[in-house]
């Protein structure tokens, strides 16, 4: 039933478990670029992308999407089983693996709620809540940005992990 609603209107879960991790300095790109399968250095700005991170021998550990807020600016999330050991990982390889690299990371994870809206009734009932253009031409699919969410300030994804619309 309840997925049903979703498919033929609207749902909304909250998904704030998910790690979120601020991976910024001016080597950040070439960081996610040596931690993923894929390359965030030709993410553009107020873009997400997904990512698949590998373990040392090759077998899949994490994934999930990043987002780049600025130039040397990333929000990375992870599955939630995995937040606390996907930031150890990266504090690893950044100390032992990667010195050299100018990249703090930090785990952002209680400091940013999330909910994921999503069917054919998701950008309208959206509309309703945050103030910026919802548009397919103003806001394509994995695109990010600032926005009020009935007066809160926050940030808007257009991700999906169950179908495009949402």
């Amino acid at each position: 039933r309840e997925a049903r609603t979703v498919r033929a209107s609207v749902g909304i879960v909250d998904v704030s478990t998910l790690g979120k991790i601020a991976v910024q300095g001016p080597d950040a790109a070439d960081f996610l670029d040596r931690v993923y399968t894929n390359n965030f250095s030709t993410l553009p700005l107020n873009r997400a992308r997904y990512g698949l991170m590998l373990r040392e021998e090759g077998i899949a550990f994490d994934d999930g999407t990043t987002w780049r807020l600025a130039e040397h600016d990333f929000l990375m999330t992870t599955t939630t089983a995995n937040a606390v050991r996907v930031m150890a990982h990266l504090e690893y390889y950044l100390q032992f693996i990667w010195p050299e690299l100018k990249v703090q990371v930090t785990s952002v994870t209680d400091q940013w709620s999330a909910i994921a809206v999503a069917g054919p009734k998701s950008r309208a009932l959206l509309e309703k809540v945050v103030d910026i253009d919802l548009s397919n031409e103003a806001f394509p699919f994995m695109a990010c940005g600032e926005c009020n969410a009935a007066g809160v300030a926050g940030r808007l994804f257009r991700i999906s992990f169950s179908g495009e619309m949402a």
